[in-house]
Protein backbone atom coordinates (compact mmCIF):
# COMPACT_ATOMS: atom_id res chain seq x y z
CA UNK A 1 0.00 0.00 0.00
CA UNK A 2 1.72 2.98 -0.85
CA UNK A 3 1.69 6.49 1.12
CA UNK A 4 1.37 9.97 -0.39
CA UNK A 5 3.31 11.53 2.15
CA UNK A 6 6.14 9.87 1.98
CA UNK A 7 8.85 12.42 2.72
CA UNK A 8 12.21 12.85 0.18
CA UNK A 9 15.23 12.43 2.54
CA UNK A 10 17.48 10.51 -0.23
CA UNK A 11 21.31 9.92 0.31
CA UNK A 12 23.40 10.60 -2.49
CA UNK A 13 27.17 10.13 -2.98
CA UNK A 14 28.87 10.49 -6.26
CA UNK A 15 31.22 8.00 -6.22
CA UNK A 16 33.35 8.68 -9.34
CA UNK A 17 33.70 11.40 -12.12
CA UNK A 18 35.37 10.30 -15.61
CA UNK A 19 36.38 13.26 -17.46
CA UNK A 20 38.73 13.99 -20.61
CA UNK A 21 41.58 16.68 -20.79
CA UNK A 22 42.71 18.40 -23.45
CA UNK A 23 46.24 19.56 -23.84
CA UNK A 24 46.76 20.98 -27.58
CA UNK A 25 50.02 19.78 -28.13
CA UNK A 26 51.97 16.28 -28.20
CA UNK A 27 53.45 14.24 -25.22
CA UNK A 28 57.14 12.65 -25.12
CA UNK A 29 55.80 9.40 -22.75
CA UNK A 30 59.12 8.20 -23.00
CA UNK A 31 60.96 11.50 -21.55
CA UNK A 32 57.99 11.83 -19.04
CA UNK A 33 58.44 8.03 -17.86
CA UNK A 34 62.24 8.75 -17.09
CA UNK A 35 62.03 11.65 -15.41
CA UNK A 36 58.88 11.48 -13.29
CA UNK A 37 58.74 8.93 -11.01
CA UNK A 38 55.95 6.82 -10.18
CA UNK A 39 54.37 6.33 -13.43
CA UNK A 40 53.82 3.49 -16.16
CA UNK A 41 54.40 3.26 -19.13
CA UNK A 42 54.32 -0.27 -21.26
CA UNK A 43 53.46 0.89 -24.63
CA UNK A 44 53.44 -2.99 -25.84
CA UNK A 45 50.60 -3.29 -23.57
CA UNK A 46 48.75 0.12 -24.18
CA UNK A 47 49.35 2.93 -25.40
CA UNK A 48 48.93 5.47 -23.11
CA UNK A 49 50.72 6.36 -19.42
CA UNK A 50 49.49 5.75 -16.39
CA UNK A 51 49.97 8.43 -13.58
CA UNK A 52 48.20 7.70 -10.41
CA UNK A 53 48.06 10.80 -7.75
CA UNK A 54 47.27 10.05 -4.09
CA UNK A 55 46.22 13.61 -3.15
CA UNK A 56 43.17 13.32 -5.00
CA UNK A 57 43.22 9.69 -5.24
CA UNK A 58 42.69 9.75 -9.33
CA UNK A 59 44.02 7.77 -11.53
CA UNK A 60 45.05 9.76 -15.49
CA UNK A 61 45.78 7.71 -18.70
CA UNK A 62 48.21 10.18 -20.39
CA UNK A 63 48.77 9.97 -24.16
CA UNK A 64 51.13 10.99 -26.89
CA UNK A 65 48.36 13.28 -28.62
CA UNK A 66 48.11 15.59 -25.22
CA UNK A 67 44.56 13.77 -24.33
CA UNK A 68 44.54 12.08 -20.78
CA UNK A 69 41.45 10.35 -19.01
CA UNK A 70 41.13 11.12 -15.72
CA UNK A 71 38.74 8.95 -13.60
CA UNK A 72 38.38 8.33 -9.60
CA UNK A 73 37.50 12.46 -8.68
CA UNK A 74 34.39 12.29 -5.97
CA UNK A 75 33.39 15.74 -6.91
CA UNK A 76 34.28 18.50 -9.83
CA UNK A 77 36.34 20.70 -7.54
CA UNK A 78 38.44 17.52 -6.99
CA UNK A 79 38.55 16.87 -10.61
CA UNK A 80 40.12 20.87 -11.10
CA UNK A 81 42.26 19.95 -8.19
CA UNK A 82 44.04 16.87 -9.49
CA UNK A 83 44.24 18.15 -13.43
CA UNK A 84 46.03 21.17 -11.77
CA UNK A 85 47.96 18.99 -9.41
CA UNK A 86 49.09 16.93 -12.86
CA UNK A 87 50.20 19.87 -14.82
CA UNK A 88 51.99 21.26 -11.73
CA UNK A 89 53.96 17.97 -12.12
CA UNK A 90 54.81 17.88 -15.47
CA UNK A 91 56.02 21.03 -15.52
CA UNK A 92 58.05 20.08 -12.03
CA UNK A 93 60.13 17.72 -14.15
CA UNK A 94 60.65 19.99 -17.53
CA UNK A 95 57.62 18.91 -18.94
CA UNK A 96 56.47 22.05 -21.10
CA UNK A 97 52.77 21.77 -21.39
CA UNK A 98 51.36 24.94 -23.60
CA UNK A 99 48.31 26.93 -22.47
CA UNK A 100 45.91 25.73 -20.52
CA UNK A 101 44.17 22.30 -20.15
CA UNK A 102 40.34 21.77 -21.59
CA UNK A 103 38.23 19.58 -19.13
CA UNK A 104 35.14 17.81 -20.29
CA UNK A 105 33.44 15.56 -17.74
CA UNK A 106 32.26 12.28 -20.04
CA UNK A 107 30.51 10.69 -16.86
CA UNK A 108 29.57 10.83 -13.27
CA UNK A 109 28.54 7.60 -11.74
CA UNK A 110 26.87 8.05 -8.21
CA UNK A 111 25.15 5.89 -6.03
CA UNK A 112 21.85 6.87 -3.82
CA UNK A 113 19.49 5.86 -1.13
CA UNK A 114 15.87 6.67 -1.14
CA UNK A 115 15.40 5.05 2.37
CA UNK A 116 11.85 3.12 1.03
CA UNK A 117 10.48 0.33 -0.74
CA UNK A 118 10.15 0.08 -4.06
CA UNK A 119 8.00 -2.30 -5.89
CA UNK A 120 10.13 -2.90 -8.72
CA UNK A 121 7.41 -4.61 -10.51
CA UNK A 122 4.83 -2.48 -10.58
CA UNK A 123 7.48 0.48 -11.54
CA UNK A 124 8.46 -1.40 -14.35
CA UNK A 125 4.77 -2.16 -15.50
CA UNK A 126 4.09 1.50 -15.02
CA UNK A 127 7.39 3.43 -15.92
CA UNK A 128 8.34 3.99 -19.90
CA UNK A 129 12.09 3.21 -20.94
CA UNK A 130 12.86 0.56 -18.30
CA UNK A 131 13.69 -2.75 -18.40
CA UNK A 132 13.83 -5.25 -15.53
CA UNK A 133 14.17 -8.96 -16.01
CA UNK A 134 14.47 -10.19 -12.04
CA UNK A 135 15.58 -13.28 -13.09
CA UNK A 136 18.74 -12.00 -15.28
CA UNK A 137 19.23 -8.91 -12.76
CA UNK A 138 17.67 -7.78 -9.29
CA UNK A 139 17.62 -4.25 -10.31
CA UNK A 140 15.18 -2.36 -12.89
CA UNK A 141 17.11 -0.22 -15.53
CA UNK A 142 15.23 3.38 -16.40
CA UNK A 143 16.57 5.26 -18.79
CA UNK A 144 15.86 9.24 -18.16
CA UNK A 145 15.56 11.65 -20.85
CA UNK A 146 15.59 14.97 -18.61
CA UNK A 147 18.72 15.02 -17.38
CA UNK A 148 19.59 12.12 -19.55
CA UNK A 149 21.07 9.54 -17.18
CA UNK A 150 20.40 5.89 -16.48
CA UNK A 151 19.28 4.50 -13.06
CA UNK A 152 19.67 1.04 -11.98
CA UNK A 153 17.06 1.00 -9.35
CA UNK A 154 16.74 -2.01 -6.19
CA UNK A 155 14.04 -2.97 -4.16
CA UNK A 156 15.80 -1.39 -1.17
CA UNK A 157 15.30 2.18 -2.43
CA UNK A 158 19.17 1.95 -3.37
CA UNK A 159 20.08 3.30 -6.89
CA UNK A 160 23.23 3.77 -9.05
CA UNK A 161 22.83 6.58 -11.42
CA UNK A 162 25.29 6.88 -14.62
CA UNK A 163 25.72 9.22 -17.55
CA UNK A 164 25.71 12.59 -15.66
CA UNK A 165 28.01 15.61 -17.49
CA UNK A 166 27.28 17.38 -14.41
CA UNK A 167 26.97 16.69 -10.78
CA UNK A 168 23.17 19.13 -10.57
CA UNK A 169 21.79 16.26 -13.05
CA UNK A 170 22.40 13.41 -10.37
CA UNK A 171 20.72 15.59 -7.76
CA UNK A 172 17.66 16.32 -10.24
CA UNK A 173 17.43 12.69 -11.44
CA UNK A 174 17.44 11.25 -7.76
CA UNK A 175 14.22 13.66 -6.79
CA UNK A 176 12.99 13.51 -10.05
CA UNK A 177 12.63 9.40 -10.41
CA UNK A 178 11.74 9.80 -6.48
CA UNK A 179 8.78 12.08 -7.36
CA UNK A 180 7.61 9.67 -9.73
CA UNK A 181 7.51 6.75 -8.35
CA UNK A 182 5.83 8.32 -5.56
CA UNK A 183 2.39 9.86 -7.51
CA UNK A 184 2.97 6.09 -9.47
CA UNK A 185 2.44 4.68 -6.24
CA UNK A 186 5.30 2.46 -6.40
CA UNK A 187 7.04 3.05 -2.90
CA UNK A 188 6.60 2.48 0.65
CA UNK A 189 7.96 3.49 3.48
CA UNK A 190 10.45 1.57 5.38
CA UNK A 191 9.91 1.30 9.18
CA UNK A 192 12.15 2.49 11.66
CA UNK A 193 13.25 -1.04 13.22
CA UNK A 194 13.83 -2.36 9.97
CA UNK A 195 16.37 1.04 8.68
CA UNK A 196 18.11 0.70 12.04
CA UNK A 197 19.24 -3.43 10.50
CA UNK A 198 20.84 -2.06 7.62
Amino acid sequence: MADSNIQYKAVINIENIVATVTLDQNLDLYAMERSIPNIEYDPDQFPGLIFRLEQPKVTSLIFKSGKMVVTGAKSTDELIKAVKRIIKTLRRYSIRILGKPKIQIQNIVASANLHVHVNLDKAAFLLENNMYEPEQFPGLIFRMDEPKVVLLIFSSGKMVITGAKREDEVYKAVRKIFEKLNELECISAVEEEEELEL
